[in-house]
């Protein structure tokens, strides 16, 4: 064999793995965007991952959307208008939802609550489709036909100031946290019934759930710590001692993380599942609020309020890797899938 011939074959060999390896890498790369309630503007801000920049925002047409779901088919965004105020604060009571045609930026939808509810969290039922939506006024969730946008039904929550909750992955049981009373409700939606009420703390914001639906996560928002609940009893299990009060949170998709929003000290805590403590913190823009976990797990994106930015860290190594020009009072954020 000619020299030439034996250096070559290496070479090819080399650049036939490395495209290989290129394509599986961008291939398994999810695509999306993600949306974004830029509170301040009474829009919806869309973002391009790819890119790292808001390529749009919508009017709401109302004010204001605090929190937002995309359809599984990632055509349509449901945003909740809340109203003009914080969580058992004066100001007014929104009373309808609307959906947002995310391919022409245009509402293409609107449910008329008939009366002042303040709805405010959407989740989409992970077994049912249905869409469910925190209606804080009437001590609730209730339940939408998302096709027909009509109420089909709701569960009482039995608490007020529900403000945001979760299900579980097999959508038989939501929890609530509800913010003045410092309790999380346990719900059984498919009775549509309160199964039990769980004292927290004086107050209490945010809620999330472990991956394996084994424990509830909420902030106790008079002490820098956060709750974890043991969903077989129903009981608090440990605290988690935080470098600052906590606030949105979501875990990672391999279950080892729980990423959490610390706004009054402007970072974001990670915390190791499996010792419960702390195990990094990252500075961010000012006011954390809510944290959005790619996928693909490998980008965690965190809203950041007063600064009008969207922070996309690394999961890899914890680091900022984009910074992302949103709105004003970027608050709520969902995945939009491609």
């Amino acid at each position: 064999m000619r020299l030439s011939s034996w250096i070559s074959l290496p070479l090819v060999a080399i650049v036939i793995l490395y495209l290989i390896g290129f394509h599986s890498v961008h291939a398994s790369a999810p695509k999306g965007m993600v949306v974004v309630a830029n509170k301040g503007d009474n829009a919806l801000g869309i973002i391009d991952v790819s890119s790292g920049k808001q390529i749009a925002e919508v009017p709401e047409g109302g004010t204001t959307g605090h929190e937002v779901i995309v359809s599984r088919d990632g055509k349509l965004a449901y945003v909740p208008i809340y109203g003009n105020s914080g969580v058992g604060m004066p100001g007014t009571d929104g009373s309808n939802l609307v959906v947002i045609d995310l391919a022409s930026h245009k509402v293409v939808g609107n449910l008329d609550f008939g009366k002042g509810v303040r709805p405010h969290c959407p989740h989409f039922g992970p077994k049912n489709g249905m869409l469910y939506v925190s209606t804080e006024l009437e001590n609730s969730i209730t339940i939408i036909d998302p096709k027909t946008l009509k109420i089909v039904g709701s569960v009482p929550t039995g608490q007020e100031q529900s403000h945001m909750f979760t299900i579980t992955g097999d959508g038989h049981r939501a929890y609530t946290a509800n913010v003045g009373p410092g309790t999380v409700s346990v719900l059984d939606l498919d009775a549509r019934k309160t199964l039990g009420i769980i004292h927290v703390s004086p107050q209490v914001q945010r809620i999330s759930l472990s991956v394996d639906d084994k424990f509830v996560f909420t902030s106790d928002v008079t002490k820098p710590q956060l709750a974890v609940i043991d969903t077989a009893t129903n009981k608090i299990k440990t605290w988690i001692p935080m470098p600052g009060l906590g606030y949105g949170s979501a875990p990672t998709p391999d279950g080892k993380w729980l990423v959490i929003a610390l706004p009054l000290v402007n970072k974001v805590g990670v915390i190791d599942l499996k010792s419960m403590q702390v195990a990094h913190t990252i500075d961010v823009p000012t006011k954390p609020q809510e944290v959005l976990i790619s996928p693909d797990g490998q980008t965690a994106y965190v809203s950041c309020d007063q600064s009008a930015k969207v922070a996309a860290i690394n999961t890899a190594d914890w680091t900022v890797k984009t910074m992302i020009d949103a709105g004003k009072g970027a608050d709520g954020l969902a995945w939009a899938a491609r």
